[in-house]
């Protein structure tokens, strides 16, 4: 910040800059500094002078944005070399359905929550994946899922036809646009001094470290695609991400292999979330409204009604929920909307998978048990012995899980491609509504 000492401050190429263009040239160069990398000259190569000029206009770009901060303006410039950043980068793990992990599983994990975990493969592989059941699976994101790295066995899921959609917090999409977009996420220690991250420009999430430009780059893309998008009707949340999937697809081919929101779109599984403005991308879309006029509106009925036309047409229903959250009930409630709202009795989830480290005592709906779920009709009660919940962290749990079952028999299916289908199972959800009401009445 230029009147502080925050920043070191430089003799400016001319006198006669813009005061932005100034300051960005300044910053320009603390970036080359604190990159190692000394000043261009008349003799340096072109591709170090394009260096050069492609840092100082991005800084320009962002220096000149109107500013309204009570503090200290905070420029995130920590460079991929800093020392905060030195762990290795997170990568989404992919599994392979390893045979060692799958005898662990069977023969090693016998009791407590390890036979919790045993249960839920086995539930998972031996009952829910039967072609005879053709089972509608919904999974549900809660907690820093994508920042961990879990990505990876998410798109395994979807690739192989395992998972029929998803709803997740939107903040797990948002981090995972930043593995779309080519940014690194590293492995690091909870144990630092937020303040010293907090000035140097690093952003933690407990373990996982990486600089602030990675969410500023990452708004910026998400506004320059509601920009070119140009949405001007009210649409579903799912929507949104499959526009936005299929943005990233053309922008940068081949991000499916490492973006759970392109790989969605490219599989046709519709993702919903449901807080749409609780993250990033939702305050981004408020931005784009705010500032830019934009229309761009996310319709939560739209959300409601598309995820219980989704479970009226499962021949067989069934749930993995990580962690719990908005998301496990925006799942579940599916069913008392279907019998309580539009007066169509589905019977209740026929499958229930939780991995959780949430207790039931507290009162929370993250560690509510399938039998209570059972009395508001969203788990049918004559199948408890196929619910199963493993008091464990997902990031422990969920990978163990996909080794699991992507080694298994019915590793693979016929993707269903919801989100191509939506339109015409809101029209029978819909259809089967009015029939019951005209009974009724």
């Amino acid at each position: 910040h230029p009147t502080t000492d925050r920043l070191p401050l430089f003799t400016p190429v001319t006198s006669g800059e813009s005061d932005g263009l100034r300051w960005a040239s300044y910053l320009a160069k603390f970036w080359l500094v604190m990159s190692g990398i000394s000043f261009p000259s008349a003799s340096t190569p072109s591709t170090y002078k394009s260096r050069l000029l492609a840092a100082t206009f991005c800084t320009a770009a962002m220096w000149c944005q109107p500013i309204s901060m009570s503090g200290p303006v905070r420029f995130a410039l920590a460079p991929a070399t800093h020392r905060f950043l030195t762990g290795k980068p997170i990568r989404y793990y992919r599994p392979r359905g390893s045979a060692e992990i799958r005898h662990l599983i069977d023969e090693g994990f016998q009791a407590f929550n390890a036979a919790r975990l045993s249960e839920a493969c086995h539930i998972f592989s031996g009952k829910m994946m039967l072609p005879e059941h053709d089972t509608m699976v919904g999974l549900t994101l809660a907690g820093a899922l994508t920042p961990a790295g879990l990505g990876g066995c998410i798109i395994e899921l979807m690739e192989r036809g395992l998972v029929d959609f998803v709803i997740s917090t939107g903040a797990n999409l948002y981090h995972d646009l930043h593995y779309a977009l080519n940014f690194t996420l590293h492995r690091g220690t909870p144990f630092l001094n937020d303040v010293e991250l907090y000035d140097e420009g690093i952003i933690r999430i407990y373990d996982v470290l990486f600089p602030a430009t990675v969410l500023l780059e990452t708004d910026a893309y998400v506004r320059d695609f509601l920009v070119r998008e140009q949405i001007s009707e009210p649409i579903s949340s799912a929507d949104l991400h499959y526009r936005l999937g299929q943005d990233l697809l053309r922008r940068v081919p081949g991000c499916d292999e490492y973006s759970v929101v392109a790989s969605a779109a490219a599989a046709g599984v519709p993702i919903y979330t449901s807080s749409p403005g609780d993250s990033s991308i939702g305050m981004n879309v408020a931005y784009h409204e705010l500032m830019n006029g934009g229309k761009t509106m996310i319709d939560p009925n739209r959300d409601v009604n598309e995820v219980c036309a989704i479970i009226l047409a499962g021949k067989k229903n069934g749930c993995v929920i990580l962690g719990g959250g908005s998301p496990k009930n925006f799942y579940l409630q599916g069913q008392p909307t279907l019998w309580e709202v539009y007066g169509i009795p589905k019977g209740g989830n026929d499958y229930f998978i939780q991995f959780t480290t949430d207790s039931v005592v507290w009162g929370g709906l993250s560690g509510a048990t399938p039998s209570e779920a059972v009395s508001w009709g969203k788990v049918n009660p004559g199948v408890l012995s196929d619910t199963v919940v493993a008091y464990c962290d997902s990031t422990i749990a969920f990978p163990l899980f996909c080794e699991y079952v992507v080694g298994a028999e019915h590793s693979r299916r016929p993707r269903k491609e919801l989100v191509h289908k939506r339109a015409d199972l809101v029209a029978d959800l819909v259809c089967q509504a009015r029939a019951r009401h005209a009974i009724g009445s």
